[in-house]
């Protein structure tokens, strides 16, 4: 089992740098376009060569976090600017309003649901007392 590691890291390794070649935005690649990149990893991915020159030539580092820098304004650095929705006052408000509207409705239902009820019960009051039911309204 042991003389299969190396294939097994070779592989690893191929398999992840191609997927990270595919997953990168076209803005963050350097040197070479982006198919070029590809091509390269599949066709000198078994010496290593592709996978590593892909690792450290092709793909833009990230700064530091906090580092700012023009890095700094990529789109991925921005989308690490995401804020949780229970620190966000937009979607709290949204869900402040979506309550009160939900209240509402539940209220108008709830009326219906007793006037029905209310009717319902007179109906039934009318049928035990013998006298002679209303026709049902609809």
């Amino acid at each position: 089992m042991l003389r299969y590691l190396p294939f097994l890291l070779v592989l690893a390794l191929w398999i992840y740098a191609f997927i990270d070649c595919l997953n990168t935005p076209e803005e963050e690649v350097r040197g070479l376009p982006k198919v070029v990149w590809v091509i390269i990893i599949l066709l000198f991915g078994e010496v290593l060569v592709g996978p590593v020159a892909w690792l450290v030539a092709g793909k833009a580092r990230r700064a530091p976090v906090g580092g700012g820098g023009a890095a700094a304004e990529s789109p991925r650095a921005r989308r690490a600017e995401w804020v949780a929705p229970d620190d966000n006052p937009e979607f709290l408000k949204s869900l402040k309003e979506n309550q009160e509207e939900d209240k509402k409705d539940d209220e108008a239902l709830l009326k219906d649901w007793e006037a029905d009820l209310r009717r319902r019960e007179e109906e039934l009051k009318r049928r035990e007392s013998g006298e002679d039911p209303q026709p049902p309204q609809t």
